[in-house]
């Protein structure tokens, strides 16, 4: 009956058979392949917190099973779908990216290495879209030193991102806002850290469509500080 209840993708009355005659097949010749469909049955019911762990236990109790494989996939799949919204803790995101990269490491020729990579390219925009959101929060709070720090984080850490320059350009805003609202003394240095985060974009994205803004910034800052001398 477990086995046409999964035939006929009825999920649920299968798993509830599975739970009750699986610890009386451990050993038997249909213990692997009732396994592998138990783990399923947890995945289909979108259980996927009991289904990362059969597909993790499937791989540790048969690792020279043809089945190995699409359940090492499965078990970094189902981290993926326990993946909350971006605003929410991203631990599961990051063990996605981690067991996903292991299974390209791992088996090179999987007919699912594409598979794998578009998900690890979804999980990065997810981790950097969070960091960003938390980027965005500080300069809107006016925590102008933290905001700088975490804009420039997110440039540094997403390198390859389309929106690196435009982290780049809000780093330097929030610099700037930052000295503009520092007491007099702390001026000079902090503008000068402006007038650096300029030539370093200028060096990085000299085909940037900000590149215009940010020379606006710069001579804005340059006039400050000559002012300052007068």
């Amino acid at each position: 009956m477990a086995e046409q209840y999964y035939v006929n993708k009825n999920y649920a009355d299968a798993l509830r058979l599975f739970d009750d005659i699986f610890p009386y097949l451990k050993g038997s010749t249909r213990y692997e392949d009732i396994y592998y469909k138990y783990a399923y049955c947890y995945y289909y019911t979108k259980d996927y917190l009991n289904a990362e762990n059969m597909f993790k236990s499937f791989v540790e109790n048969f690792p020279a099973s043809l089945k190995s494989e699409d359940c090492e996939y499965m078990r970094a799949y189902c981290y993926f779908k326990q993946s909350p919204k971006v605003e929410l803790d991203q631990t599961n995101t990051t063990k996605t990216m981690g067991l996903m990269q292991a299974f390209i490491s791992t088996h090179p020729t999987s007919p699912k290495i594409q598979d794998a990579t578009n998900i690890i390219d979804l999980c990065r925009e997810k981790l950097e879209r969070k960091d960003f959101l938390s980027a965005e929060l500080y300069y809107n709070l006016g925590f102008y030193k933290a905001a700088a720090i975490a804009f420039g984080n997110v440039a540094d850490n997403f390198p390859d991102s389309k929106q690196s320059d435009e982290y780049k350009l809000l780093m330097i805003k929030s610099y700037f806002k930052y000295a503009e609202m520092s007491y007099e003394e702390k001026q000079q240095e902090r503008f000068e850290k402006v007038i650096a985060e300029c030539g370093e974009f200028n060096d990085r994205f000299n085909e940037s469509k900000y590149l215009t803004e940010v020379s606006k910034y710069k001579t804005q800052t340059l006039n400050i500080l000559k002012n300052r001398k007068k």
